[in-house]
């Protein structure tokens, strides 16, 4: 069973993280510090939590819907608690288009951090050989979003759990064991590949979150050469692959961006440098950053007829790193272009650039407009879909 497409009408997604309740964002931020946190008590605000986050995609008519990532302290730091070979803390290198402007360096450093967040610049590194210790934990997340989803079937089109690509966590979560970044990315591929197992075993779409495909060109591979870091790319998109390998892949989409934040991003990569290797990638879909100011010219790009074939792109409508409000003219014209571009509405779905609350604690749109975001997501869709499909 494939992932399901625009069949008569454009479908209406997003790429992950919404909202998490401040008190669960507490005992992340507190698990994540090494403090002694109830883990009764983190599943219990977890469930309740991710009960809140199903109700609220559900009201906002959102169609492929998820558990919010409520559950996780961000959108791979939380291997840590699932993978052997995690200790201590690293320094990860700061995106080059914040610090070339030490004004706005300055202005991040001020409106981010503080006792409830868990810094994604600041994670474990890898000290030991990396396993996933038990499916146990993915498999309980599954469990527990089917049963939330149950009770809203009809009123939704499908279902998706998210998993880190091995390379955002090889990225970040320096390596300090392996003799490369090859052995290392590898040994994450097959440690990563359980969840990716469990996630498709359970019946769900599995959503690969790759950043580290375009957003590591600037951090990481900063002061390295374009061919340095396609490089990174191709081990990437292998161990991907291999992870992948007999699993039903027209089940999977794959999340590339430049980095869910409020920055110049004048150092992004072009997606046009970065998509012959991305395509590469044994996947049903790609969900891409294509409302915001610096990438949202690049949906021409697939006027070149360069999406897979059979793939579906999911085109970012909303931007996740602005409290305005997208207008719903707005959303449709973009997925009308996104449409033109592929040259099949019915391969093309509606979602957001990134995540809402990528880490726990790290918030640039409050919790009243995340929902409002994505009902005008809802209304764009309808009125691309009566343009497109009459």
């Amino acid at each position: 069973m494939h992932m399901k497409i625009s069949e008569k009408r454009f479908l209406t997604t997003h790429a992950g993280s919404l909202p998490k309740p401040k008190s669960l964002t507490h005992l992340h931020a507190e698990r994540a510090a090494g403090k002694a946190i109830d883990l009764l008590d983190l599943v219990a605000q977890t469930e309740a939590a991710e009960r809140r986050s199903v109700a609220k995609q559900i009201e906002c008519g959102v169609d492929v819907i998820n558990d919010g990532e409520v559950g996780r302290e961000s959108f791979f730091t939380y291997v840590r608690h699932r993978m052997t070979g995690f200790a201590d803390q690293s320094q990860r290198p700061i995106m080059r288009d914040i610090t070339m402007y030490p004004s706005f360096l300055e202005f991040i450093l001020k409106t981010t951090g503080g006792a409830d967040q868990v810094s994604l610049l600041a994670p474990p590194n890898a000290v030991g050989d990396v396993s996933y210790r038990d499916p146990g934990a993915v498999v309980a997340d599954c469990a527990r979003l089917k049963s939330l989803v149950a009770p809203f079937a009809g009123r939704f089109t499908e279902a998706f759990v998210t998993s880190p690509s091995p390379g955002i966590i090889a990225a970040a979560m320096a390596n300090k064991h392996y003799p490369s970044m090859a052995d290392y990315v590898n040994a994450l591929g097959k440690a990563i590949a359980v969840e990716y197992r469990a996630i498709l075993d359970a019946g769900f779409v599995l959503q690969i979150d790759a950043p580290d495909l375009a957003m590591e060109r600037h951090t990481l591979f900063a002061d390295k050469s374009l061919p340095e870091f396609l490089d990174f790319v191709k081990l990437v998109v292998a161990a991907i692959n291999r992870a992948l390998d007999g699993l039903p892949q027209d089940r999977v989409r794959l999340h590339v961006c430049w980095g869910n934040y409020n920055g110049p991003h004048e150092h992004d990569v072009p997606l046009a440098d970065i998509w012959s290797e991305i395509a590469k990638a044994k996947v049903g879909g790609y969900l891409l950053s294509l409302a915001n100011p610096r990438h949202e010219h690049e949906v021409e790009l697939f006027e070149k007829g360069i999406l897979p074939k059979n793939a579906v792109l999911i085109a970012g409508a909303i931007d996740t790193t602005s409290n305005y409000v997208e207008h719903p003219q707005v959303v449709a014209s973009r997925i009308e272009r996104a449409a033109k571009a592929v040259g099949d509405p019915h391969r093309v779905m509606a979602g957001t650039d990134c995540g809402f609350e990528t880490s726990a604690g790290y918030v640039m749109v409050v919790d009243d407009v995340v929902w409002a975001k994505l009902r005008s997501l809802r209304d764009g869709a309808a009125i691309a879909s009566k343009r497109v499909f009459g």
